[in-house]
């Protein structure tokens, strides 16, 4: 009967002895095989803060990846900007001449090259004008051969210097009248070139006055019509060259310390377009109704795509400071609180925390946890941020 109780006994311990063996092995670090019964193909788990992705799924999930570098923080403000003409390339085209418009050569919105004939006055004073100078011209040139002859003669003793002297003085004033005219000419706004054809031109066009186009540019204003008559005060276009553009920006006083001449301004257009320019004229002068400064800058418009008169919003960069790691907002994410990027590594990616420095509206530097080099997630960081919480999820 006791020899029954011993192997009763030798059996329940072997039983508890054989219970408890995994977990012994487990607890010291023993070898053995898993508790869910996997064989050899079972595989390790990723490394603490790896994101395990294949290029494939990297494409797949259109994450954009970019390498850190150097860059510049920019403090701006942002202010109300009107377009205009700037006025080095505006101008107003006067008649110059009394009498009346007998062509308008340019229509709104043309455009016209410099020196080109835009529109012609019929004017009385400039036929007369006109007149005057061609009869000085063919006197001049008759006294002139007169003198050159009485010269001759006198040279060779055989008339008077009485006779010589007088056909000299005839000649001067053939000559000063000559030149009075060409004056008068010039003072009503003809070429050189218009008043050496005056000989050749028709007698019906001796009234014409050609009006010329002072800049290259297109026709922002018509100010009269054919008919209509006209002083040498009244004007007739207004062209400008909107290939540089000026815009008048709306600085708050508290900003306006911070403004200063060749500060870049970027000016937000119509469709998403931006512009680059710069800061020209900073007033001193304060605007009573609006208390706001009044800036100037100026901007290239080689397309024309800013319209004058059109009313847009600028940012003025007032200060600028160097970074030497400088990423945008959108690559940094925060995890568990923490400012955190996504380092490109060669099985996917790596949760990395960083120590954020000085920023501005797009960008931020990385004081510390990412070196110059290091390429990371920038598009759809969002993407990691939420397989990154994933793989905290503890299993059943």
């Amino acid at each position: 009967m006791s020899r029954k109780l011993v192997f009763f006994l030798a059996i329940v311990a072997s039983l508890a002895v054989g219970a408890a063996l995994p977990g012994l092995v487990a607890r010291f670090g023993g070898a053995g095989a898993p508790a869910n019964g996997g064989g050899p193909e079972a595989v390790a788990p990723a490394p603490q803060g790896l994101i395990p992705l294949s290029a494939a799924q990297i494409e797949a999930a259109k994450i954009g990846i970019a390498k850190a570098g150097p860059g510049v923080i920019r403090r701006q403000i942002t202010v109300p900007a009107a377009v205009k003409p700037d006025p080095d390339h505006l101008a107003r085209v006067a008649a110059k001449v009394a009498g009346v418009v007998a062509e308008m050569r340019k229509k709104l919105g043309d455009e016209v090259a410099r020196n080109e004939t835009i529109a012609i006055i019929d004017s009385r004073e400039v036929a007369d004008a006109k007149s005057e100078y061609l009869a000085a011209l063919a006197n001049y040139d008759l006294q002139s051969q007169l003198f050159q002859r009485e010269k001759g003669l006198f040279e060779k003793k055989i008339t008077a210097e009485q006779l010589f002297l007088k056909a000299r003085a005839t000649f001067t004033e053939a000559k000063l009248r000559l030149d009075l005219s060409r004056g008068k000419l010039a003072a009503l706004d003809l070429s050189e070139s218009e008043i050496a054809a005056l000989g050749s031109q028709p007698i019906a066009r001796l009234r014409e006055k050609e009006i010329r186009a002072p800049i290259k540019g297109r026709v922002i204003e018509r100010l009269t019509n054919i008919g209509q008559p006209v002083t040498a005060e009244s004007q007739l276009y207004v062209l400008a060259d909107l290939s540089e553009v000026e815009v008048e920006l709306a600085v708050p006083v508290a900003d306006l310390a911070s403004v200063r001449v060749g500060q870049p301004v970027l000016l937000k257009g119509t469709g998403g377009r931006s512009f680059e320019g710069a800061v020209r004229v900073v007033h001193s002068i304060i605007t009573p109704e609006t208390r706001t400064g009044h800036v100037v800058a100026t901007f290239k418009n080689p397309d024309y795509a800013l319209r004058a008169g059109a009313l847009l919003n600028a940012e003025i960069a007032v200060e600028q400071s160097p970074a030497k790691v400088l990423v945008p907002r959108a690559a940094v994410q925060l995890v568990h609180n923490e400012p955190t990027v996504f380092v490109r590594v060669k099985d996917g990616f790596e949760k990395r925390v960083v120590e954020l420095g000085d920023g501005d509206e797009t960008s931020v530097e990385i004081i510390k946890g990412l070196a110059p080099g290091e390429r990371f997630a920038v598009a759809n960081s969002f993407v990691l941020k939420a397989e990154a919480g994933k793989s905290e999820i503890p299993e059943e």
